[in-house]
């Protein structure tokens, strides 16, 4: 594992973004606590020292997993991060003191505004409100030591929150090699260069999408660099960025841990061949996208038919690629996408701007 300095502190590279740990089969909305566990401990073994959450993250469920599970480590040997989200309650007092019992400790290392976007901008700047404030208030009392911001924003929204406070220490940006573009990532990442402020990075591999590919950008990759795993193509992605500090990985399995540190064991950017040749996959794969969902599942909870609409996109992307979603055991078990009723409510929540209606009523029909 390699380490970014980071005001005098190394921090892992690769961190940990505690939001697809494995869930229980016998209650979904609990965390595995043995498996997760274990997943963990293979992390902090391979040198991984910064770990991701936030208030809603599984239902306040990975809060609760990581003020358990790193209770036996040493508080100074690993770095913790978590957010504020408007949207799950606008006391921020209230918010935070329940967080730091949920975790554990008397203190978290990052914590950050969550999520802003264009719906999040007035709340998160609004003076009456004044979260920063509180925020700034808790790193003089060393309840924070460093704080931060997630953004699903547009670059101009972005720019114009940077322009009313650029004094944070750390942004978390949605950055792969298809949102480079897909998404303007490389706007909103020179923007924060611009700024001085260091970037963290999410959805690294879209969700898992970029981990797959299709066939097509799979076979261009590998005969590109032959034993190399397709996660690994994005990850070195983004090593070649200069101002990407740590990259998050929702790793929900022992092996997917193995693999990633593999890839992170020491900086290892593309060359330029390997470069043309991930635009190359990339425009295959993007040739076959149906929606460019991360299950992020912001969606569900405004969904008033009460869908599980990153599920169903899964199924409409499969459906696009091969022609069928048969092999999605739960979208043959869930409600079908004939059941929204194009309400919209959906569509500010997606940190994609998927239209999720005109997804769902193509779903609904009767495949051409």
């Amino acid at each position: 594992m390699y380490y970014h300095d980071f005001h005098g502190q190394a921090i892992s590279a690769l961190g940990f973004g505690v939001l697809r740990l494995p869930m229980s089969q016998a209650d979904p909305k609990q965390v595995d606590r043995p498996a997760a566990q274990a997943v963990l401990d293979a992390a902090i073994a391979a040198g991984v020292n910064y770990f991701d959450t936030a208030y809603t993250y599984l239902n306040g469920d990975s809060e609760r997993f990581l003020g358990e599970a790193l209770e036996k480590y040493p508080r100074e040997s690993y770095f913790l991060a978590t957010k504020f989200y408007v949207k799950a309650g606008e006391d921020i007092e209230a918010m935070f003191e329940e967080q730091l019992r949920r975790l554990r400790t008397d203190y978290v290392d990052f914590y950050l505004l969550h999520g802003l976007d264009e719906n999040t901008f007035g709340p998160y700047t609004d003076r009456e409100r004044d979260y920063l404030g509180y925020i700034l208030r808790q790193r003089e009392k060393g309840r924070v030591r460093y704080i931060g911001f997630s953004s699903h924003a547009t670059p101009e929204t972005l720019g114009r929150f940077l322009d009313l406070y650029d004094g944070y220490d750390m942004a978390l940006l949605q950055l792969n090699y298809l949102d480079w573009g897909l998404l303007k990532a490389e706007e909103q990442y020179r923007i924060l260069a611009r700024h001085g402020i260091p970037a963290w990075v999410m959805e690294p591999l879209k969700g898992g999408r970029l981990s797959t590919l299709n066939p097509a950008a799979r076979d261009i990759l590998q005969r590109a660099a032959p034993g190399r795993s397709i996660s690994s193509w994005g990850f070195r992605f983004l090593m070649g960025l200069q101002n990407v500090h740590t990259v998050l990985s929702g790793m929900s399995t022992v092996e997917q841990v193995q693999d990633n540190a593999a890839t992170f064991a020491a900086p290892d950017p593309l060359t330029q061949g390997e470069a043309r040749a991930l635009q190359q996959a990339a425009d295959a794969f993007f040739d076959d996208l149906g929606a460019p969902c991360s299950a992020c599942r912001y969606c569900c909870d405004t969904c008033p038919a009460g869908l599980d609409i990153p599920l169903l996109i899964q199924g409409y992307n499969e459906r696009r690629i091969s022609g069928e979603a048969w092999r999605l055991v739960p979208f043959e078990q869930t409600k079908g996408a004939a059941a929204c009723i194009g309400c919209g409510a959906c569509r500010s929540h997606c940190p994609q701007h998927i239209d999720i209606p005109k997804i769902m009523a193509e779903l609904a029909a009767p495949p051409q």
